[in-house]
């Protein structure tokens, strides 16, 4: 169908995001004309750069049920919308599309290339394949509504509109406004009469106030423990991957706890705990610390302990030890090796606050669900609007569940436009 000023498209997706261009190949794979409008020069931008450049798509948890449980009160919205798209469906899409992934730790799962370019080259030719006209550099200012609440169409900021039968909103949140999320959809959805939880930071690295974590900027632990405490009291408790950074900690442990640490600071002063080694108990430790020092009982202190802990923590824990480097195993007290234990179970570090919307990962807040139909992505405000992706108002851990989000709600959506007669 060749494009003119009056074309009237069957469905136009707005936003070249991951949600988008699944949304826009499905439904184009379906013989429906499709447009895809994004207003940056380029599509896929958060998702070129989303897990450090490598893409963690999704998390391969197989069971629906336990999947949905990592969403919390929102995961019952999402049972009708993953009976028809699941995790399994996901890795299926992308395997016969001749992309393989690989699963690690945490159940995440990335390509096998390391790079998300891989991820988006699958989406750009399965947009290809069905024909999906791409418009970019085409920012929209609005919808255009008719009287019964229809949309009939939406208004580029050159003055052009654009025509369609049905609309598919991707635009996203609020985290990385540098790739194009900064909310503009929930300014159009509340003129048309959509409730919006007004995003917030939800998955953030910490800003701390200890220098030894600044200085260790760059190094991380695959499985650390970290429990959070106020008023000597345990809050929350965490295991899983975390990364100091030079103004404090990062990674899936640490983002997937951040909403927590935010909401105790509001009453005080909140500690985190480390646990450098939690496979020992303390007497497990407190036992391979002596086997150690009496194996090695001529070796200097700061040359042994790097058997048990990560070489770039050696210097930290020696210096925070306050047993003299120097002191060879043997004459090392029982005392000095019981505190060891301890500074090894229990470092504790001191949250400032939270990076702002622009440093998160992802952000909270979005279209109320109660306005959705999630079988088919439909808006129940709206006839004619679809929304998806991060839009919806979902609480997303770490770990690839807010990409899953965005496969599973775009295909549903692509796959539930109407094809006219």
């Amino acid at each position: 169908m060749k494009e003119t000023a009056e074309t009237l498209y069957d469905v136009a997706v707005i936003g070249g995001g991951p949600a988008g261009m699944m949304a826009a190949g499905r439904a184009a794979e379906r013989g429906l004309n499709v447009i895809l409008l994004e207003k940056n020069t380029s599509l896929g931008k958060k998702l070129l750069i989303s897990g450090g450049g490598r893409c963690n798509l999704t998390n391969a948890e197989p069971d629906v049920r336990a999947f949905l449980s990592k969403f919390k009160d929102d995961g019952k919205f999402l049972f009708s919308t993953f009976s028809q798209h699941s995790v399994k469906d996901t890795l299926e899409f992308f395997s016969n599309r001749f992309m393989e992934t690989k699963v690690e730790e945490g159940k995440r799962v990335f390509p096998v290339s390391d790079s998300a370019q891989s991820v988006f080259d699958v989406l750009i030719s399965y947009m290809k394949a069905g024909k999906v006209t791409v418009r970019s550099n085409a920012p929209v200012t609005g919808f255009i509504q008719h009287t019964d609440k229809t949309i009939t169409g939406v208004q580029l900021k050159n003055g052009e509109v654009i025509k369609a039968k049905n609309f598919i909103l991707a635009t996203g949140g609020k985290s990385h406004p540098e790739t194009g999320s900064t909310g503009e959809g929930f300014n159009w959805l509340t003129k048309i009469g959509h409730t919006i939880s007004e995003p917030k930071a939800a998955l953030v690295p910490i800003e701390v106030r200890d220098q030894w974590v600044k200085e260790i900027s760059g190094v991380s632990i695959p499985n650390a423990k970290i429990t959070l405490y106020q008023n000597g009291a345990k809050q929350a408790t965490k295991k899983g991957k975390i990364l100091f950074t030079h103004f404090g900690l990062s990674g899936p442990a640490i983002l997937n706890m951040s909403s927590e640490v935010e909401d105790l600071m509001k009453y005080g002063e909140v500690v985190i705990s480390l646990d450098l080694l939690p496979e020992h108990d303390y007497a497990t430790l407190n036992e391979a610390l002596q086997n150690l020092f009496t194996k090695d009982s001529n070796k200097k202190f700061k040359n042994s302990i790097g058997s048990l802990i990560p070489t770039a923590f050696i210097d930290v824990v020696v210096q925070r030890s306050l047993i003299n480097p120097e002191t060879p195993n043997h004459s090392i007290t029982r005392q000095e090796r019981l505190d060891l234990v301890k500074l090894l179970k229990d470092m504790h570090i001191h949250p400032t606050k939270l990076l702002g919307v622009d440093k998160a990962i992802i952000t909270s807040g979005g279209v109320t669900l109660t306005e959705v139909d999630f079988k088919t992505m439909k808006s129940l405000v709206t006839p004619n609007l679809y929304l998806i992706g991060d839009v919806l108002n979902i609480d997303r851990p770490s770990g690839g569940y807010s990409l899953q989000i965005c496969w599973s709600t775009g295909w549903v959506a692509g796959n539930a436009i109407p094809i006219s007669k």
